[in-house]
This record gives C-alpha cells, sequence and structure tokens, in this order.
C-alpha cells in the first residue's frame, strides 16, 4: 500500500503515524446496518488514551439503528442499553483528505468487556465468515465493481432527480455507454477523487461511463474481503464528499433514475488454498473445477434468501426488472450479461463468478458477508449447479429472484442454513430493522398515488 495504512499494524504504528501527520482529531467509525458511518469524533490525544484504557464506547443500540435513524424494538437488544467498547483496527487508519484541519478516520472493530466480538457488527458477520473459509484452508479473493450517479442538488424530495451540468454546460440525456468524453463531463469530480483516494490507500483500478445518463461505474483491484469492504464503505463516503464540494450529488441509491437502469455493486469472487495459493475454482487443465461448480450452486440455492442483505431497501426492488441491465434469476452462464452468475472468460489462476444481484446501495461488509456465505454453503454441502444457460435468462421463468422486500425478508427467516453462516443474532436484528423501516415506508403516500387515485378511484 501507498502512503495510506499500509506501514501500521499496531498501536504504537499508530501512535507514530498520527504525530508524524500531526494530526488533530479521530474519527472512530463503525458501520451500522444500512452501512452508515456511526461513531465518534475525539482529539488525537484523548483518542490515544482511550485504546489504553479501553474507553471508547458506543450504546449497542446502534446496531437496532432503521436507515431513517430510528431506534428499533428487539430481542436481541437488551434492555438496558449496555456500552459496546470500539477497537480501532491499526490498519484502516487513513486521512481525512477533504479537510484543511489534520484529521484521520479509522474504522473500529466492537466488543464487550471481555474482548469477545459483538455478534450484531456488520464487520464481525463478515469476519465470522472469513473465520470459516479459513477453517476450511481456502482464502477468498473479492473485486467489486460500484457504479453510482450524479444528480443536481436535489433540496425538496418530492421532486424527481435530474442529471448535473457537466463542464459543457448541458445536461446529459442520451445513454452513454463507456463514452469517455462523458465521464470528461464531471472530470474535476473525478480528479477531487482521484486525489482522495490516493491519499488514502482506496486500490481502484479504471473508471467507466455505464449505460444510465450521468451514471459511472468504478471498479475495485482484487483482494481480500475485510480490506474490501472497508474500502468500498470508505469510498462511497469519499465519493459523495468529492461531488459535493463540485455542487453535485453522487448517490449510491439502487434506482434513483425513472426510465435508467439501476446502479449494482457487482462482485467478481474466486477462492484460492492458504496452502499453494492455487485458484481452487479451475482444474490443472482450466477446465472449471467440481468446487467453483458447487459454489455457483450455493449461490444459485441461497441468493434468494440472501436478498435482504444485498437488495436491502424498497427501493433495490425497482432495480431488479427485465431488460434494464440487472438479473431477474439466478442462471449461472459464461460471458453472459442476462445472467444473476457471469463466468468471465479467464485464465486458470483468474477463474472467478461475478455476481451481479447485489445493488449499489447494500452495505458492503453485509453484500460480500451473504455472498461468501451462499458460495460457503455450497462448497461444504456439495451442491450441484443447474444447467449452464446458453441464452437469454430474461426468458426463463425459473429460479427467479423476490421482487419485493417482504418476499426476501420471509426467505431470509426460513433459511436456517443461512441463520446459522451469518449468526442467529445478527439476523434476527437484521430483519427486525427491515421490517420497521418497511413499517414506516408504508406510511408515505407517494406522487403516483395522488396522481392515479385521488380523482380516479
Amino acid at each position: 500500500m501507498g502512503m495510506g495504512s499500509g506501514k501500521v499494524h499496531n498501536t504504537e504504528d499508530l501512535i507514530k503515524w498520527l504525530k508524524d501527520r500531526k494530526i488533530t482529531e479521530v474519527e472512530c467509525m463503525v458501520s451500522d446496518m444500512a452501512g452508515i458511518a456511526r461513531g465518534k469524533i475525539l482529539p488525537t490525544r484523548k483518542f490515544i488514551s482511550s485504546m489504553t484504557d479501553r474507553s471508547l464506547k458506543l450504546p449497542e443500540s446502534i446496531f437496532g439503528q432503521t436507515v431513517t435513524g430510528d431506534f428499533i424494538d428487539s430481542t436481541v437488544l437488551s434492555d438496558i442499553e449496555p456500552d459496546i467498547i470500539l477497537d480501532p483496527d491499526p490498519h484502516t487508519v487513513r486521512l481525512v483528505p477533504w479537510y484543511s484541519e489534520p484529521t484521520a478516520q479509522i474504522i473500529c472493530d466492537t466488543s464487550y468487556r471481555d474482548h469477545s466480538r459483538v455478534p450484531i457488527a456488520p464487520r464481525n458477520v463478515l469476519k465470522k465468515v472469513l473465520d470459516l473459509y479459513t477453517a476450511q484452508g481456502w482464502k477468498p479473493v473479492v473485486a467489486p465493481e460500484i457504479e453510482f450517479y450524479f444528480s443536481a442538488k436535489n433540496i425538496d424530495p418530492d421532486y424527481p432527480l435530474e442529471p448535473p451540468i457537466g463542464t459543457s454546460g448541458r445536461k446529459e440525456t442520451a445513454r452513454q455507454s463507456y463514452g469517455i468524453d462523458a465521464v470528461n463531463e464531471f472530470d474535476p469530480i473525478f480528479e477531487d477523487m482521484y486525489d482522495y483516494c490516493e491519499a488514502m490507500d482506496i486500490d481502484i483500478d479504471t473508471l467507466i461511463h455505464e449505460s444510465g445518463a450521468a451514471q459511472v461505474e468504478i471498479n475495485f483491484n482484487h483482494g481480500n474481503p475485510l480490506d474490501i469492504a472497508d474500502q468500498a464503505f470508505i469510498f462511497k463516503r469519499t465519493m459523495r464528499q468529492a461531488a459535493l464540494k463540485h455542487g453535485v450529488y453522487a448517490t449510491f441509491m439502487a434506482k434513483p433514475y425513472e426510465g435508467e437502469p439501476g446502479s449494482a455493486m457487482h462482485i467478481h469472487q474466486s477462492i484460492v488454498s492458504m496452502e499453494t495459493g492455487d485458484n481452487l475454482f479451475a482444474m490443472k487443465n482450466g477446465k472449471d473445477s467440481k468446487l467453483f461448480l458447487s459454489y455457483i450452486a450455493g449461490l444459485q440455492k441461497y441468493l434468494p434468501a440472501a436478498m435482504p442483505l444485498i437488495a436491502p431497501n424498497v427501493n433495490s426492488y425497482r432495480r431488479i426488472v427485465k431488460d434494464l441491465a440487472a438479473p431477474i434469476n439466478t442462471h449461472w452462464g459464461h460471458e453472459n450479461r442476462t445472467v444473476g452468475l457471469r463466468i468471465p472468460e479467464s485464465k486458470r489462476v483468474d477463474r472467478r463468478v461475478e455476481n451481479r444481484v447485489p445493488g449499489a446501495d447494500c452495505n458492503p461488509y453485509l453484500a460480500l458477508a451473504s455472498t461468501l456465505a451462499c458460495g460457503y454453503l455450497g462448497m461444504t454441502h456439495g451442491l450441484v449447479p443447474t444447467n449452464e444457460m446458453k441464452g437469454n435468462a430474461y426468458e426463463s421463468k425459473r429460479y427467479a429472484l423476490p421482487r419485493h422486500i417482504l418476499d426476501a425478508l420471509y426467505n431470509l427467516r426460513a433459511s436456517s442454513d443461512l441463520k446459522e453462516t451469518l449468526g442467529p443474532d445478527f439476523v434476527q436484528i437484521y430483519l427486525d430493522v427491515k421490517a420497521t423501516e418497511h413499517d414506516a415506508y408504508q406510511q408515505v403516500i407517494s406522487a403516483w398515488e395522488r396522481e392515479h387515485l385521488l380523482l380516479n378511484v
């Protein structure tokens, strides 16, 4: 890694890092269920002393907070609202490049007094799944591609979004898949984004204009799932800040614009042997291995139950529609972009599956935890996938994904295998959070209802 966090391995390194950069404040962050950064901001002196006496705390109920900021009732949460301890992970320290004062941000793990992990914290859910892989001698490697849209500032939420004005002074209207000049419309924002990412060691690979008006995709280099989830978590915040500096919104909503394609977080994934370093998804002769096919079968079987974790909001399901660049089922195929599980053309060393189902609005920790959990169950249960889809998967009625959050929640509630793999307490509180969010959504009357029902029914 570069100038950011690569040299920081322990508390001593961390204190030196903060002093060398004359850091005055430290933002201590944890991801809540929605992937929103929660936490505390401390003067550096206080932050350093909190690490030795474990005095940095937050109420456990932040994991029972909805995307609207409301707190829920859940049998998983204690009535007395105990504090949990934040344990800063030295590897994750980074500068916050958009402040004028030297400020650091650090991602924290969460534990109880006895040092045991808080099982309902999203970062710990991913760690739990990675521990299952380690026990088998397997090391997952992932590379996400995150799509997002720019929009002009939207002060009134009742008003539809509009594409922003780029450097040409005109709004983007035509679809500009892979257009170079179309990306250049937003060059000043991307220059800031690249500067920010470099200052923070966020390892992004390429930038592509996607098919929607003012839609962009960022590809991450492949790596360890925990590092990648940390980077994606910080990247979303970074991208929003870079855009705001130019008076524009960057949004990771799954479907922000009517009539435009949604935004996905495609996840490329492969498994290597911890012992030999070989990619376990391909055989010596280059053919797909049996383990690879079982991994795909696990995704096929369990993705409908994992949907609340990779399509977590009501809006997420507006993306999962026919012929708008998003999958509607769990078919798999080589070089087939209509399926949910695409096998890109690759050499043996790069053999991987691309899970095209997750939306850009998902929590990166939970998206990676759930897709790896599905594959893990497939491999450990020796599952066998369906026949490969050679044609257009949109024409198939089989292996459909849920089309609504309530169906998805029902699937997750019924899947004892996924509950066990991700942690029963975590799944229970996640279901409680999502049910509460849906109840709040049901209170809202939309413009469509006023337009079509007000005077007609």
